[in-house]
């Protein structure tokens, strides 16, 4: 990714503010933080953690909170068995530590009001958070912006900000979520879920996946099948 911003990205202090429950595994994380540059919706941090017999270990996690200039970023964490970061936000991290980080950090997977429309956002499991940045910065500031988020998720319990996509799909004239359950349905997005979210969406202006590399390319390859053009299709991509 290019930072859209000159010049190194130092390491900072943040304050972790906030700590609360999102799914059985999730848990969002509210830190306190000055950037030296404006956030732009999409982007991640670092976060570095330092042992007291001076061992890091180091992990980037995406921005769910929009940029509205609070002095705050949200992230959301998996608490995962064998992750030395997330392993320690889910057992160990209390209100009131302090934790390195830097950043923003990303130029290329990132989405601006005066960017526009129509937006497809597509997510699988926790690739769901840029995404949710992207969704409030445009309620906030370009509600008229026609968006869809395609969401996969194993079972209900896993979906991130349930409650919150449903009202913006229930109250937002504007925005449409298709959500899928692949062990409730036992179906992966195929070719059909991507006409009908071109169908009810139109052609879009940009389109952001976000997941794991199987989903992000199977859908990638599925918007390219549909005659989306290439140059409009934005990725991110974790795991092996």
């Amino acid at each position: 990714m290019i930072d859209p911003a000159p010049g190194p990205l130092p390491w900072q202090t943040a304050i972790l503010t906030a700590i609360r429950p999102v799914t059985r595994r999730v848990k969002s994380y509210r830190f306190r933080v000055a950037f030296d540059r404006p956030m732009l919706a999409g982007q991640h941090v670092d976060v570095r953690l330092t042992a007291p017999d001076g061992y890091q270990a180091q992990r980037s996690y995406s921005i769910a909170s929009p940029p509205d200039g609070d002095g705050t970023i949200e992230l959301l964490i998996e608490g995962l068995p064998d992750g030395e970061v997330s392993g320690f936000f889910d057992a160990v991290a209390a209100v009131g530590d302090t934790i390195e980080l830097r950043g923003p950090i990303g130029g290329s997977f990132v989405w601006r009001p005066e960017d526009g429309g129509p937006l497809l956002l597509a997510g699988g499991g926790s690739g769901v958070v840029p995404l949710l940045s992207m969704l409030r910065h445009r309620a906030a500031k370009a509600p008229a912006v026609p968006a869809l988020l395609l969401y996969s998720v194993r079972d209900a319990g896993e979906i991130i900000a349930a409650e919150e996509l449903a009202v913006r799909a229930r109250d937002e004239p504007h925005f449409q979520l298709m959500l899928n359950l692949t062990r409730a349905g036992g179906r992966r997005v195929d070719a059909a879920m991507i006409a009908e979210a071109l169908d009810r969406l139109g052609p879009p202006r940009h389109a952001y996946l976000c997941g794991g590399n199987p989903f992000v390319g199977a859908v990638a390859d599925l918007l390219l099948d549909a005659g989306v053009d290439p140059a409009r299709v934005r990725t991110e991509r974790f795991g092996g």
